[in-house]
């Protein structure tokens, strides 16, 4: 069993269920036995005829009261009219056992049959009487005795009441667990909102204690993320002004300079250019993670997105003696969301393709309709020739600042932001993204889109329908 609850209720409904029937069954065990009930028997039949034949009714009652009261037993003598001689009033059981005939019919669970009745004759001292003895249990409650005075219906009551209980406990022990668990998969969902909710004020036992740690802790951490993120986008914006100087200089530097000079004002704007497009990145990764942006509704005609970036990557990737090659279907491909965005996601893939495939080699670029639970997704798949990433990098490739290989990330002027804003734009949107590697080599980029029911309406269209960034 993988489940705590139930190792919990289990064990102590067995546990506590095997208690009650161990201390039943040892207390029937102790209990008299019928040997000792008909020794009785014959010494009270002799007895109680004596006591008739020199005390009358009289004597015989009194007899039978103090047998009552000693021995915790009920006694009644018949003659051989059944007739009960004490005047005591007999019931009907007493009198239909005393000739023979059945106890109380009605047996069962709820009306249990009484326990064993003893009956036994006699002859009178001078043989001209028989006088008949019963003998049985003093009255009492036997609802929880079954037949032959088997305490089933007890067993069964107790059996149940304490599965109730149990049931009780074990909920009690593990549903701030279950709490715990949900929120810990927000969490770690990317929902930095998620808590487990305080327990109750009483309640001060390890449980609760582990509650309260985890808010304060999912707590922290949303404070920490949201700081890196305003520290990202304020900096971001402070360095745009000394890079705008920085520009302008290098425009005046260029019309003094001589041709010794030019090459390195040429290097002076290339990593100026570098460092502006560096800044853009972080401006836009720090609005992806921003958790309050609403992501628009705005139809957008994917198709034209991917085919105005294939065109943009085929004339880049001519330096590299590379091509470019798209494959759309024709049909409705609307998704809902912000076109310049969704262009800078597929765009940043693609690019990352055109950059580490193989030289002469074509990156393609194909689109294909899914169905799912959620409804139909457009999937935008980019496959290159290259060499591939290793398995466990896979997860990491679409993290900030991420490069397999610094040296590479040089070369090629990657800082590893372009995969991180297209996972964050394509998720602003409510799609995924996924990468592998192809077994004839290379890597393949899939960019799952949700896209738009055929009768959405213009009216709809105007409307603006939150997105979470995971945030």
């Amino acid at each position: 069993m993988k489940s705590l609850f139930l190792k919990i209720f289990l064990s102590f409904w067995v546990a506590f269920a095997l208690f009650l029937v161990l201390a039943i069954l040892a207390t029937l065990a102790f209990r008299p036995r019928t040997s000792s009930w008909e020794g009785l028997l014959a010494t009270a039949l002799n007895d109680s005829v004596n006591a008739y034949e020199q005390g009358g009714s009289l004597g015989l009652r009194e007899y039978l009261q103090s047998l009552e009261s000693t021995q915790h037993v009920r006694a009644f003598l018949f003659n051989e009219n059944m007739e009960e001689i004490s005047h005591r009033g007999a019931p009907d059981w007493a009198v239909r056992v005393a000739g023979g005939g059945p106890r109380i019919p009605h047996e069962g669970f709820i009306f249990p049959a009484p326990p064993p009745v003893l009956r036994d004759s006699r002859a009178s001292s001078d043989g001209l009487h028989r006088y008949t003895l019963i003998l049985a249990p003093p009255p009492g409650p036997r609802l929880f005795l079954g037949p032959r005075g088997l305490p089933i219906p007890g067993l069964f009551i107790a059996v149940i009441s304490s599965g109730l209980v149990c049931y009780l406990l074990a909920w009690f022990l593990t549903m701030p667990v279950v709490r715990l668990r949900a929120a810990t998969r927000q969490l770690a969902a990317g929902d930095l909102t998620a808590r487990a909710g305080a327990p109750s004020i009483r309640r001060r036992d390890e449980v609760a204690g582990l509650m309260r740690d985890f808010d304060a802790m999912a707590e922290r951490l949303e404070n920490l993320v949201k700081a890196q993120s305003r520290l990202l986008n304020d900096i971001s914006h402070e360095l745009r002004s000394p890079l705008a100087r920085l520009n302008v200089a290098l425009g005046l530097a260029r019309q003094r300079a001589n041709v010794e000079s030019a090459v390195m004002l040429d290097r002076i704007e290339l990593e100026a250019g570098r460092l502006n497009e560096l800044i853009g990145r972080l401006l836009t990764l720090a609005r992806m993670e921003d958790g309050e942006q609403r992501a628009p509704s705005t139809p957008v005609l994917l198709q034209d997105v991917v085919l105005s970036v294939a065109e943009d990557a085929e004339f880049e990737a001519q330096a590299r003696h590379c091509h470019v090659s798209s494959e759309i279907p024709s049909g409705s491909w609307d998704v809902r969301g912000d076109a310049s965005l969704l262009h800078s996601a597929i765009e940043n893939v693609v690019r990352n393709a055109i950059r580490y495939t193989r030289e002469g080699s074509t990156v393609e670029i194909h689109m294909e309709k899914r169905s799912s639970a959620a409804g139909s997704e457009a999937v935008v798949r980019v496959t290159d020739c290259g060499d591939g990433v290793p398995p466990d990098a896979l997860e990491k490739l679409f993290q900030p600042f991420y490069r397999l290989d610094d040296a590479r990330g040089r070369q090629t002027g990657g800082v590893g932001l372009g995969l991180a804003i297209t996972e964050r734009a394509v998720r602003f949107h409510g799609g995924r993204v996924e990468a592998k590697n192809r077994a004839e080599g290379g890597l393949m980029v899939e960019i799952h889109l949700p896209l738009l029911p055929a009768t959405f309406s213009a009216e709809q269209a105007m409307e603006t329908v939150p997105v979470s960034s995971g945030q």
